[in-house]
């Protein structure tokens, strides 16, 4: 099924390809592209690099990364970010891609969940198991709320200056968005059902240091019942952990409950699938639509292995076809980094 052709929006950012996944592998998909002189835009729905390996288990070793006996995914996120510097790619994050487009252009015009367009000569899905969803409190009425005083991401820290701000969770999101908005709240309380915190040492030190301070409120319990009209949060109830209720008063809450991972927007896309992945061939890990490649957990063929280090090649062999739809002017010389001196100054070796 080819995808529906759109008309061509001037207004929308001009990029040669989109990486939708910031994992490793859509990391590693910048480095690739990169040495076949590939721009790339990142696209990710979550706030921050890394995906599911440094969202769901920042600091878990890794074993069968080649030449690293262990390494957590953090750590691993945080070598790739280095490793493509050089290639300056632009990063989105927090946002949803929903709609893919083919222009009479031949480019494929994108269309975000925050209403961000983008044009570009190919894509790469890089998305995982699909898109993160975030978790919704099992709490009644909340719908109501969404999007209005109850969010999932912060897409702009200013958007919450000057309000009093519920944080719910116990995780890395939780913390580091309690460091990043406590300047600029009227008030700000973290809430967690346990003083336990799954995050890093450093930020759950910051945070107590901040309650010490009398900066931020710390309560350990959980939300019971949601206050307020027309989606302006007014209040929430807390069961507290030691069985009292106490009302804390909040025009915006933020719940990191964790994520869920779904297909998302991607099974709409037109593309050949085989059980909720996306089918493609060995050669060039390219889908059912022309110039769309599919790499890491979210594509199948005969023999997948859903292994970090078979995305890696994976992303290798897609960026020899992609140079193709970007530059098909251009003929690419198979060169090795330890040999060649253009792509050792692409790399900025001395």
């Amino acid at each position: 099924m080819a995808l529906d052709i759109a008309a061509a929006d001037t207004g929308a950012t001009e990029i040669d390809a989109v990486v939708i996944g910031a994992g490793p592998v859509g990391l590693f998909a910048v480095f690739e592209l990169g040495l076949v002189d590939i721009k790339t835009l990142v696209i990710d729905i979550l706030d921050r690099p890394g995906g599911q390996c440094a969202e769901l288990y920042p600091e878990k070793p890794i074993y069968d990364i080649p030449a690293l006996p262990t390494v957590t995914g953090k750590e691993l996120t945080d070598r790739l970010l280095e490793q493509i510097k050089p290639f300056g790619a632009e990063f989105v994050f927090g946002e949803r891609v929903d709609e893919i487009a083919r222009g009479e252009d031949g480019r494929f015009h994108l269309k975000t969940d925050a209403g961000r367009e983008v044009s570009a000569k190919v894509i790469v899905i890089a998305a995982g198991g699909g898109s993160f969803t975030p978790k919704r409190p099992p709490l009644e009425g909340i719908e109501a709320y969404e999007g209005t005083s109850v969010f999932y991401a912060v897409r702009r820290i200013e958007s919450f200056r000057g309000k009093d701000v519920l944080i719910v969770g116990g995780g890395d999101s939780a913390l580091d968005w309690t460091l990043s908005l406590a300047p600029v709240a009227n008030s700000l309380t973290l809430l967690h059902r346990r003083d336990e915190f799954r995050g890093a040492p450093h930020s759950v030190d910051k945070m107590r240091a901040l309650v010490a301070e009398g900066k931020i409120r710390l309560v350990i319990g959980q939300v019971t019942k949601l206050h307020g009209e027309n989606g302006n949060l007014e209040a929430v109830t807390v069961k507290t952990s030691d069985g009292t209720e106490e009302r804390i008063v909040t025009n915006a809450m933020l719940p990191f409950f964790g994520l869920t991972m779904k297909l998302g927007p991607v099974a709409q896309w037109g593309l050949n699938l085989n059980e909720n992945l996306i089918l493609v061939d060995t050669e060039k890990f390219e889908t059912s639509e022309t110039g769309i490649f599919a790499v890491g957990d979210i594509n199948w063929y005969p023999g997948k292995l859903k292994l970090i280090l078979s995305g890696f090649h994976e992303v290798a062999l897609m960026a020899q076809q992609a140079h193709k739809y970007v530059h098909p002017d251009k003929k690419l010389m198979f060169q090795y980094t330890t040999s060649s001196s253009s792509l050792q100054k692409k790399l900025g070796v001395k």
